[in-house]
């Protein structure tokens, strides 16, 4: 992918529609699902049985989603796009997709969020493409306490899709696991051992109410300071790393051996503040938040010839609309009717 040069790149003042909500915050970040359908069932995201899928004719073309993302990254200042689901690997032609969105030069990032089953095979592929960088979730590295948490097997192809993804030279590398009170504290000195033989980053996020099961309760959040405390217990202090930028989600520290650890405390410690990321469903969506009770459908316009600056509009209009923050410490706080799976991570 071509990306231009500082002094070629226009600033937030030269775009002529950047997407600046009501409470200034400009977002440059677009999160894609290119698919509500998963080859696991975890219970934070999916129901065990009985999921229901969008029609596979709603989903959003690679045409269509590659013109919004030119669009938005050309007009309004779209500089990062990630992929997710469901788990997008099981999107037939994937790395097409990829390959097209690499080939927009106004956009400096391109990434992938994924539960790895699949990428062992779909690695290199993704690489050539042109993906940049590569989320992985991982919970635990024990087979039943695996299909406790996903209600299917496999963490032996995750592993082996985590070290594919490493031999092919991916510019960033991070794993991710959903933090649950009574399922993660004894996972957590293996994950971050593995990170460390692998020179990998691993983050913790706090389990957020976005499971089908509605079985969140604030009691079953593992809060980060917790996390941050026994691992210092275990490898020594953590010493606090400057984020590159403030929207970042995680906050990120060093282990003394030099290793990178990351803590996203989304609900003891709301980052809404600093957001600056819009979301689009596999079914043509933009949501403005992933706990927002409103969405604006853009799927049928599209296809009735929407033109450019009516697409850059519904962008707008979406995020005119995003609240101060995600709510969930609110008295009268409810959860979206979406699920997560159908939202996009």
């Amino acid at each position: 992918m071509t990306t231009p040069s500082p002094a070629e790149r226009p600033t937030d003042s030269a775009i002529a529609d950047p997407l600046v909500d009501r409470f200034d915050r400009v977002h440059r970040s677009l999160r894609i699902s290119v698919t509500d359908r998963c080859n696991l069932r975890c219970f934070y995201c999916m129901p065990e049985i009985g999921a229901e899928f969008a029609p596979r004719a709603t989903l959003l073309t690679f045409e269509e989603i590659r013109r919004i993302a030119d669009v938005l990254a050309s007009r309004c200042g779209i500089r990062d796009v990630r992929l997710t689901g469901g788990e997008p690997l099981v999107r037939k032609d994937l790395p097409r997709l990829v390959e097209m969105l690499a080939s927009i030069d106004a956009l400096d990032d391109l990434s992938l969020t994924t539960n790895g089953i699949l990428l062992e095979q779909f690695a290199e592929p993704l690489r050539r493409a042109g993906l940049k960088r590569l989320n992985i979730s991982i919970d635990t590295l024990d087979e039943v306490n695996f299909q406790k948490v996903s209600r299917r097997s496999g963490i032996n192809q995750v592993i082996r899709g985590i070290d594919a993804a490493i031999a092919t030279g991916f510019e960033t590398i991070k794993l991710n696991t959903t933090a649950v009170k009574g399922v993660t504290e004894s996972e957590i000195i293996s994950l971050v051992q593995f990170a460390i033989e692998r020179n990998v980053q691993i983050r913790f996020i706090e389990f957020m109410p976005l499971d089908t099961d509605r079985c969140w309760r604030t009691e079953n959040v593992l809060s980060g300071e917790t996390i941050g405390a026994m691992i210092e217990r275990a490898f020594g202090p953590l010493v606090p790393v400057p984020p590159p930028v403030a929207s970042q989600p995680a906050t990120d520290f060093r282990l003394p051996g030099g290793q990178s650890i990351g803590l996203i405390q989304s609900v003891t410690k709301p980052f809404c503040d600093a957001c600056d990321r819009i979301r689009l469903t596999a079914d043509g969506a933009i949501r403005n938040c992933l706990f927002s009770q409103q969405e604006f459908s853009i799927r049928e316009l599209l296809r009735r010839g929407l033109r450019d600056d009516e697409l850059v509009d519904q962008f707008r209009r979406a995020v005119a609309a995003k609240a101060a923050g995600h709510g969930i410490d609110d008295g009268d706080f409810s959860p979206p009717e979406r699920p997560m799976y159908s939202i996009g991570g």
